[in-house]
């Protein structure tokens, strides 16, 4: 047997082994496997800077997991008594679902239980191996640990009871008032696009649904809830997942209310979040031209491999024309709230949003006065677990679209040259933040889980108006868009270890967008 490159388990911060799984424990496993050959780069560059995407079927045809493939590794799982449930061409992988015993034997991993503070929960504790014949055939095996990998960025107006709607800071804003205060291109409401959405948990209700649309004037967006891995939409209380799920469906929905939007629930865990991706991208029933993820963990508590099938999922996302929006923290550069752990004293980048393949959001405190814009400075109301995220990323290099955006080295040990993020920006502060509904109630909510929702909705917009979509967004954004005057510059505030300066920085990007000037830009 050989080991999985990447495959040792994460560190977990104040977890505690509480004994191994039972054996006759039963759950099911995501096996990533390599693609086909990939196409010369200098081939892929040429056709993105034309806009020419594949299509889902021309993509699975050539850089979907091979039958061959495939077939070796349902040989090797039948041989182990692992019974295959599913198998995912597209995405490169195959479900396999076993008994602890089963899966720890066929992968030589041992299986422990650990409680920790989200509750309990299954662990590796070692590496994962395969047979040599599978060694170069396998990249990932996810579901043997199902701890909960991300957390959601969103951000109450404090107190939680305050943010009531008749108690809301008057400083708080629809996602319309957004809109019209960041020029969003008029005449365009997203018709024939789909917003994808993605959720580690909470649930939405129609009903909120519709008497949040019918106050705004607005109707209600068609809503599809998509399962991955079991996941369902399962509402609870308003400080639980549903106020992130309420708050990127009321966004994106605002924003582009002529949009359909597929929302894909998945369990909280590398292998939930892995395939939730693989499903959106190659989604095609609903064919989503933007995903929207306002989930992340500081990249530190990622495996390499659950890093390396995400950032891959992402590349896939490029080749056929989709913008992945995502979130870049709220808890400064640290990106570890007190809360969720002892922060270690370094900055941290976020993932998903640390990809060079994805729209990175950050957040602004915005203020408005006569209808404009009176000031917008980075958003950084308690650095430690109210601020934007953004920093240099200590997984990927700096991407060549970054060459002349004077990234800064990593306030870090050793002064990392790496990829910054975020890319972009948009209001996020809680205390001047969105209305929205939650489970029957009406809160001021921010955070930069609501940019990532509001750059979907402006994105949207664009592929309504372009030709083709404009997928991949950053290399246009560092290139022929920059220098175009099409983003509120945002140049007072820090966000900790990175200080907001002219022109792009790791706490705001290129700042908040002018939409109608970013379109032209584009092309539109």
């Amino acid at each position: 047997m050989v080991k999985l490159p990447g495959s040792v388990p994460a560190p977990m911060a104040d977890a505690q082994s509480i004994g191994p799984v039972p054996a006759d424990e039963r759950f099911q496993i995501t096996v990533v496997l390599r693609p086909r050959a990939a196409p010369p780069l200098h081939a892929v560059q040429a056709e993105l800077a034309r806009r020419q995407y594949l299509t889902r079927e021309q993509y699975a045809a050539r850089h979907g997991a091979s039958a061959e493939d495939m077939d070796a590794v349902e040989a090797f799982a039948r041989k182990a008594g692992l019974a295959v449930v599913e198998r995912r061409p597209a995405a490169r992988s195959i479900v396999l679902s076993g008994t602890a015993a089963q899966v720890s034997a066929a992968f030589q991993t041992g299986i422990e239980r650990v409680e920790h503070a989200a509750g309990i929960s299954r662990r590796r504790t070692a590496p994962i191996h395969l047979p040599p014949e599978l060694g170069d055939i396998v990249e990932g095996v996810f579901g043997i640990e199902d701890t909960p990998i991300a957390r959601p960025y969103y951000r109450f107006s404090t107190p939680v009871m305050q943010a009531a709607e008749e108690r809301a800071a008057a400083a708080a804003f629809t996602p319309p008032d957004i809109a019209a205060l960041y020029d969003f291109p008029q005449g365009l409401d997203g018709s024939g696009q789909c917003i994808a959405i993605i959720e580690l948990g909470g649930g939405y209700r129609s009903t909120d649904l519709n008497t949040y649309f019918r106050s705004l004037n607005l109707p209600a967006p068609k809503v599809t809830a998509v399962s991955v891995d079991g996941g369902r939409n399962s509402p609870s209380l308003p400080w639980s997942a549903d106020a992130e799920v309420m708050l990127d469906i009321e966004i994106a929905g605002a924003v582009a209310p002529g949009a359909s939007i597929a929302v894909y629930f998945a369990p909280n865990s590398e292998q939930g979040f892995v395939d939730a991706i693989g499903a959106a991208v190659h989604d095609s029933v609903n064919k989503p031209s933007v995903i929207s993820i306002s989930w992340g963990a500081p990249e530190k508590d990622w495996t390499e491999q659950g890093l390396q099938a995400m950032d891959q999922a992402f590349q896939a996302a490029v080749a056929l024309g989709v913008t992945v929006c995502c979130a870049s923290g709220d808890a400064g550069s640290s990106d570890q709230n007190p809360q969720n752990g002892t922060p270690d004293g370094l900055a941290h980048a976020d993932f998903p949003a640390s990809s060079p393949y994805v729209l990175a959001c950050g957040g602004t405190r915005l203020l408005a006065s006569g209808g404009g814009i009176a000031s917008e400075t980075v958003w950084n109301d308690d650095v430690r677990t109210s601020a934007t995220g953004g920093g240099v990323s200590d997984v990927f290099d700096l991407p060549a679209y970054q060459d002349g955006a004077n990234v800064p080295r990593s306030a870090n040990q050793g002064r990392r040259i790496g990829r910054g993020v975020p890319d972009v920006a948009g209001n996020a502060s809680p205390s001047t933040g969105y209305r929205v509904r939650v489970d029957f109630l009406n809160f001021v909510v921010g955070g930069t889980s609501a940019v990532s929702p509001l750059w979907a909705g402006l994105v949207a917009r664009f592929n309504q108006r372009l030709q083709t979509p404009v997928g991949w967004l950053n290399p246009l954004l560092y290139g022929p868009v920059a220098g175009k005057g099409a983003f509120h510059d945002i140049d007072a505030g820090n966000n900790g270890a990175y200080a907001a300066a002219p022109g792009w920085d790791a706490c705001t990007g290129w700042g908040s967008p002018i939409g109608s000037k970013l379109l032209a830009a584009l092309g539109g």
